[in-house]
């Protein structure tokens, strides 16, 4: 009687804490950050899982590039967008990079282009430029600098986003490292490039990577921005829990193999050495054999790859064939792994079954941490959506197929990783 008394007083613990496990799962999430305790605590990783409060953190993001020179309410549009899509991290880079003010290092794109801001169009935005009078880089920290970046990190933070930021980017779109080698006289012409193109010049691929200078100026900007303190929030942002993630760079394509892995390595136990607080990504695409060689740099915690069909040449099948192969990826070297770049073009009459089929399978992967779509756009300041001929990869928030997909599939990860984590708390009760 005693053993039955035992094992009906255990039935109903377990059945009491199934019901409110199950109740909490269903609770709405809280709308403001300064009522969430979870919203002063940092992302960290545990496996293949990044994890927050620990409990895991499925990743199911956005990426967008104009955030840090597009104007206030562009920048508030492409968040609230976000938040409707139901993004809990958004990722972007730290840009634009020019020459000299007075042209005397010339800017090598069109940092004065008028127009969108989608379409590069900076109007007077830099954070990174040359000082002639100093002979050596210098920082812009005005209102058309690094206060942009403020504004973002302030903005985000009140919505509950997650970010992910790239401290610089390879690609000379609005500058990047291709500006950086050009102050020192790198002659290669730098002109944008697709960013699967693997011909690319000994000295684009090598030379940023490996000049004394240029990693002097590498290692003097993520020292600026680590530790520059926010006058919109009062954190240095190594103390702001809105960043999710450092990345050294949006796909530092160093060849050959051993230079990227040497300067990833390097750099990536710099960025540890001056912020214990985040976690450290390459940013690189890591599409291309050997895929994710930079996991196994002990100063990563976690890796990053991009993929895209068109470019990629694979067909919808073989790319959601492609996705447990990265996830396995993760699951030997004990660390997450995340599709943090990908896209399908709208014009294809299979787009919508595409990410369907593409997030379904992220997300019942145990080992998959999470997903970013390229790119999440939003009205510019004209009124107007941005005009996307060329790839075709913009969502909107517009009622399309495509972004109710993506709405519903935050939902059910989210919803997924709540019963995930309840049973296994039940399976914990004795």
């Amino acid at each position: 009687m005693i053993i039955e008394w035992q094992r009906a007083k255990y039935g109903l613990r377990r059945a009491w804490l199934c019901a409110l496990v199950f109740a909490f799962v269903s609770v709405p999430a809280i709308a403001s950050a300064a009522d969430d305790p979870s919203a002063t605590s940092f992302i960290e990783t545990s496996g293949t899982n990044f994890t927050l409060d620990g409990r895991p953190f499925f990743v199911t993001g956005v990426n967008n590039h104009y955030l840090t020179y597009g104007s206030p309410d562009e920048v508030t549009r492409v968040l609230d967008d976000a938040v409707a899509m139901g993004a809990n991290v958004v990722r972007t880079f730290l840009q634009p990079v020019i020459g000299s003010l007075d042209g005397s290092k010339p800017t090598i794109w069109d940092w004065r282009l008028e127009g969108e801001a989608s379409n590069l169009a900076v109007k007077g935005t830099y954070l990174l430029y040359w000082d002639p009078s100093q002979n050596r880089m210098a920082i812009n920290d005005g209102a058309n600098g690094m206060q942009k970046v403020d504004f973002l990190i302030a903005e985000a933070g009140k919505r509950r986003l997650r970010l992910i930021i790239a401290v610089l980017d390879f690609w000379a779109f609005t500058g990047g490292a291709q500006q950086m080698r050009a102050w020192y006289g790198s002659r290669d012409a730098p002109g944008v490039q697709s960013q699967y193109n693997t011909d690319l010049s000994k000295e684009k691929s090598e030379f940023f990577f490996q000049d004394p200078r240029t990693k002097r100026d590498y290692r003097t900007w993520v020292s600026h921005v680590v530790q520059r303190v926010n006058p919109l929030t009062g954190r240095a942002y190594r103390d702001d829990p809105t960043i999710m993630a450092w990345e050294l760079m949006n796909e530092g394509n160093a060849q050959p193999e051993a230079l990227r892995l040497a300067w990833t390595g390097e750099m990536s136990a710099y960025v540890k050495s001056l912020d214990s607080n985040h976690l450290v990504s390459s940013g690189h695409a890591n599409i291309l054999d050997p895929k994710l060689a930079d996991l196994t740099i002990p100063t990563l915690d976690f890796g990053t790859w991009h993929g895209y069909p068109l470019y990629n040449k694979l067909t919808v099948q073989q790319f959601n064939e492609m996705i447990p192969e990265f996830c396995q990826l993760a699951a030997r070297a004990k660390k997450p792994v995340l599709l943090e770049e990908f896209g399908y073009a709208r014009s294809n009459q299979n787009v919508a079954a595409a990410y369907a089929m593409w997030l379904d399978t992220l997300t019942r992967d145990r080992n998959c941490a999470g997903w970013m779509v390229w790119r999440l756009v939003s009205r510019q300041d004209s009124g107007r959506y941005p005009v996307d001929e060329h790839d075709q990869f913009d969502i909107r928030n517009d009622g399309s197929a495509i972004w109710n997909i993506l709405k519903a599939a935050t939902a059910r990860a989210a919803q997924a990783r709540e019963t995930r984590r309840a049973s296994e708390i039940i399976r914990e009760v004795p």
